[in-house]
């Protein structure tokens, strides 16, 4: 018979057999608890999809706040140039009409915005747009809300104050199919 040495029966070894067990068990709790940060981008309502064509409807010019952005970025408002940091203000002051002029919109229910742009202006320029037209709303509103109910405009107010907001300044944004690359100047 083989002799036997403690050396030999005193092996180290380690069990892994549950290694992956835990491996798992670890992978589905990171992966549970993890969130994961989702880009919403500029949130549009498209109107519903129809293959009847639409009505044309005839719109007073003084209605229409026509802006217009070139290949170049430049902002055509209404017929003149622009900058971008007065925009805003025009928009404002074209949708609520506070001096009752007779080249600006009737009444802030029938104001339109309208926007177009050339296939060639950067994505950068079109958010700045936006974002400044959608900011005079967002102004405007809370104006009326601080006006109407002495609080700000935000999302913790009730619905039905909101609603009765938008009633009297809705957001109505037209976006035009963009022109052909350097159409428009």
């Amino acid at each position: 018979m083989a002799r036997t040495s403690s050396r030999d029966r005193m092996k180290n070894e380690i069990n892994a057999g549950s290694m992956a067990d835990i491996a798992f068990l670890l992978l589905i709790f990171f992966l549970v608890t993890t969130t994961i940060d989702i880009d919403k981008g500029i949130t549009v309502k498209l109107p519903p999809w129809s293959d009847e064509a639409p009505e044309i409807t005839r719109l007073a010019t003084r209605n229409v706040f026509s802006v217009l952005v070139n290949a170049q970025d430049q902002l055509l408002v209404r017929g003149e140039l622009a900058k971008i940091e007065e925009l805003r203000e025009r928009a404002k002051e074209f949708i609520v009409n506070p001096q009752k002029r007779e080249d600006l919109a009737e009444r802030p229910t029938k104001a339109i915005i309208s926007l177009k742009n050339d296939r060639g202006t950067s994505y950068k320029r079109y958010v700045e747009v936006y974002n400044e037209l959608k900011a005079a709303y967002n102004e405007l509103w809370d104006e009326e809300c601080q006006r109407m109910y002495g609080i700000p405009y935000d999302e913790d107010l009730p619905l039905a104050y909101r609603r009765a907001i938008k009633e009297k300044i809705p957001f109505v944004l037209s976006e035009a199919e963009p022109t052909a690359f350097g159409e428009e100047n």
